[in-house]
């Protein structure tokens, strides 16, 4: 198995460590090159800047995604590291001046994450260079990597005892199997990834204002619906509202279907029954992050008014 330890600011750890979110955002001011060393589900580690050379904590790789920084923090709030807008702004903002009032930084997105206490600190793999500034990936495959991974996973067994609440996995052959994370996504991750995966435009109209588009989960997540793309729809506020009361719903070939209730309970709805019938007019280009015909089915059956 293969993972990652990067480097990371000390108020950053200490914050989170403090607030104990679902998952955080390792985010980077100037990152512009895909994050591609670990595997989805993959181990990434906390290590604070010298002179702490210790692994205090970390959490599972979900994915890598070029966020606008506005974006960012309505998608995580303070699971970014800081307690309001314009202190994570100014924290950006340092690297970037002159660049725009928005601009796009890398984010990538870690669930379950842990948070060492200070009498648990890992010290460095004797094989850190003094020169890595962003991090460096290791295989339990190797002694060194393996004798961190190790060191994590009894700190791990530590916390779940102690806390009752970190599951891990049962282990596997040698060093454990990496955590399943699909089904502890949450909803920040959920939401970056959907409005990633359209490229900031409703599926139904193409909008493009981004503070007016919401990511809509296809089947509700009190219904058990997951956190996953292909269960998410990125729509217009008002479009959001009438997919989940159902007045509205998406084939399973993608296309728009209006309720006649709007008309019917309203007396209204012309703007919306122009979209009666018609194609989707923007999805992702993935076909995984789709939306899944199961999930389509499931609200046409369980919440569609037609």
């Amino acid at each position: 198995m293969k993972f990652y330890i990067g480097v990371t600011d000390d108020d950053w750890f200490h914050f989170l460590a403090q607030h104990q979110p679902d998952e955080v955002n390792f985010w980077r001011p100037r990152d512009k090159s895909d994050f591609k060393v670990i595997q989805e589900g993959a181990p990434f580690l906390f290590k604070l800047h010298s002179p702490n050379n210790y692994i205090v904590g970390g959490g599972f790789f979900v994915r890598h995604l070029f966020l606008p920084l506005s974006l960012t923090w309505d998608a995580f709030g303070i699971k970014n590291g800081a307690a309001t807008y314009d202190g994570f702004r100014q924290s950006i903002m340092k690297f970037r001046e002159g660049e725009g009032l928005n601009p796009t930084i890398g984010s990538t997105i870690l669930t379950e994450p842990f948070f060492f206490d200070r009498k648990d600190w890992i010290p460095i793999p004797k094989n850190w260079s003094k020169n890595i500034v962003k991090g460096k990936s290791y295989s339990t495959e190797e002694s060194i990597g393996a004798n961190v991974w190790d060191q994590v996973q009894e700190r791990l067994g530590d916390l779940d005892r102690r806390e009752g609440e970190l599951v891990i996995n049962e282990p596997g052959v040698q060093y454990g199997k990496m955590i399943e994370i699909r089904s502890r996504i949450g909803q920040s991750a959920f939401r970056a990834m959907v409005t990633d995966a359209y490229k900031y435009r409703c599926a139904i109209t193409k909008e493009k204002t981004l503070p007016v588009l919401e990511a809509a989960h296809i089947k509700p997540y009190s219904n058990s619906g997951p956190n996953l793309t292909k269960n998410g729809l990125l729509l217009r506020s008002d479009m959001h509202i009438l997919f989940d009361k159902g007045y509205m719903t998406v084939t399973d070939d993608h296309r728009v279907e209006v309720s006649q209730r709007i008309r019917e309970e309203y007396e209204n709805g012309k703007e919306y029954y122009a979209y009666h019938g018609k194609q989707l007019q923007n999805l992702p280009e993935h076909n995984l992050d789709q939306p899944s015909a199961d999930y389509l089915q499931w609200h046409q059956q369980e919440i569609y008014l037609g």
